[in-house]
């Protein structure tokens, strides 16, 4: 069986999160890089992969799948042997909200309307829009919130083992938290705050460090 491949740029929080679920489960693959700075993603190459030229796709065994839940899922099932995903059906339900949530508040929130201001616009010689972040703060707030509520007496989002819903909101965690919004609000969300202590240690947050942040 050949190895997957992975599409898009490893400074991609959701690159990354496909990355992560393949670290965890010991698994082969390769990294084909996607420059979005150069329109990479939308040359008739990757438009092929991804109709929307988006990142990230995955290519398994002749198998094309783009959507970072949807691929992160296949690998769960497709490699069982380590599994991310609960089988008690509440922290299903748990972990598909947690999910939904990075995807729907989270990430724009925290990357969007802070992390990429904040460190990638000066990286191209950019100033951030100090006035816009500060707007940003209430909503990232919120969010933190609600992910703090998620981990109250828990370990991990889904109330048990380690499994996709904290993939997903790692990477996201890693940028925000060298910020100095993340640097100055993280300490207020203790449960957070321990869940973030423990995934940054481990060996797949090192795999797959990127070159940014």
């Amino acid at each position: 069986m050949a190895a997957p491949v992975v599409y898009g740029p490893g400074v991609s929080t959701y690159v990354r999160t496909v990355r992560l679920t393949l670290e965890e489960k010991a698994l082969e693959y390769r990294l084909v890089e996607v420059d979005l700075l150069k329109g990479e993603h939308q040359e008739p190459a990757h438009r092929a992969r991804h109709p929307f030229g988006k990142v990230p796709v995955l290519e398994h065994d002749g198998y094309s799948l783009y959507e970072t839940s949807a691929i992160t899922r296949y690998l769960d099932a497709a490699f069982p042997e380590v599994s991310l995903t609960p089988t008690d059906p509440r922290q299903i339900g748990r972990m598909q909200q947690a999910i939904a949530v990075v995807d729907a508040y989270v990430y724009k929130a925290l990357v969007t309307d802070i992390v990429i201001p904040r460190v990638l616009v000066p990286m191209t010689g950019g100033t951030p829009d100090e006035a816009a972040i500060q707007g940003a703060l209430p909503m990232a707030e919120l969010c933190l919130r609600v992910l703090d509520e998620l981990l109250e007496g828990v370990s991990y989002l889904s109330g048990g083992g380690l499994g996709l819903a904290d993939l997903h909101l790692a990477p996201i965690l890693a940028y925000f938290s060298r910020t100095p919004e993340g640097g100055r609000l993280l300490p207020s969300y203790p449960n957070l705050q321990r869940w973030w202590g423990g995934i940054a240690s481990r060996e797949s947050m090192a795999r797959t460090q990127p070159g940014l942040g």
